[in-house]
């Protein structure tokens, strides 16, 4: 018996952003996501350029871009879909995660309701 890996997907939106940006930059394998202890809910996202793949990361990809995402974070971001929304004169990345419990008036953190 297998046991299913948590899956993280990228939206096509996100995926094109993705790919436009590492063509800008020159150089990379995708993009990294995380969480780290952070504001009045508890964590926070981060992200950053994927230039490596270390032993610990796992890969997911979605329309022909990557995610890079260390195995320690998964618990926090298993069934996430990463989304690119443009509303107005804004656009940013949009994390639609189930394990979001809580988040906090300003937005920038969040809450789970089991942390690793």
């Amino acid at each position: 018996m297998s046991v299913a890996l948590p899956t993280i997907q990228l939206t096509e939106s996100a995926a094109r952003r993705i790919d436009s940006q590492l063509a800008r930059r020159g150089k990379g394998l995708g993009l990294r996501v995380g969480v780290k202890k952070s504001g009045c809910s508890g964590y926070a996202y981060t992200m950053d350029y994927a230039d490596d793949i270390g032993a610990d990361d796992q890969v997911f990809e979605s329309h022909g871009a990557r995610l890079v995402v260390k195995s320690e974070h998964l618990p926090m971001l298993a069934g996430l879909t990463l989304d690119w929304q443009k509303q107005g004169l804004n656009e940013s990345f949009k994390f639609l995660n189930p394990n979001v419990t809580a988040q906090c008036g300003c937005g920038e953190s969040f809450a789970v309701a089991t942390a690793a």
